[in-house]
C-alpha cells in the first residue's frame, strides 16, 4: 500500500510507536528488578518518561485524542514503574 493511501498521519504513526516504546521500557524496568540488567533499564524507564511526557505537549496540535492518549500512556507508565503488585507471605 504506498503510503499517501495511509487514512493515518505518520506522524500520528510515529507518536504511537514512540509510546510503545515508553510501555515497554517501564515494563522493562519492572521486570529487571533485582537482576544486573536492573540499573540500565531503570535509565531507561526515565529517559522514556521524559520523551512520553514531552510528546503530551506537543501532540495536541495533532488533537484532543492524540494528547489524551499520550496522557493515558504516561500514566500507565508512571504506574507499572510506581505500582509493587509482588505476592507478600
Amino acid at each position: 500500500m504506498p503510503l499517501a493511501a495511509w487514512p493515518v498521519s505518520p506522524a500520528v504513526v510515529v507518536l504511537g510507536g514512540i509510546q510503545l516504546l515508553g510501555l515497554v521500557a517501564a515494563a522493562l524496568a519492572r521486570l529487571a528488578q533485582g537482576t544486573r540488567y536492573e540499573l540500565a533499564c531503570q535509565w531507561g524507564c526515565v529517559a522514556a518518561l521524559g520523551l512520553v511526557g514531552g510528546l503530551v505537549g506537543y501532540s495536541i496540535q495533532f488533537g484532543p485524542h492524540a494528547a489524551a492518549t499520550s496522557a493515558v500512556t504516561l500514566l500507565m507508565m508512571t504506574m507499572i514503574a510506581v505500582i509493587d503488585v509482588r505476592q507478600r507471605c
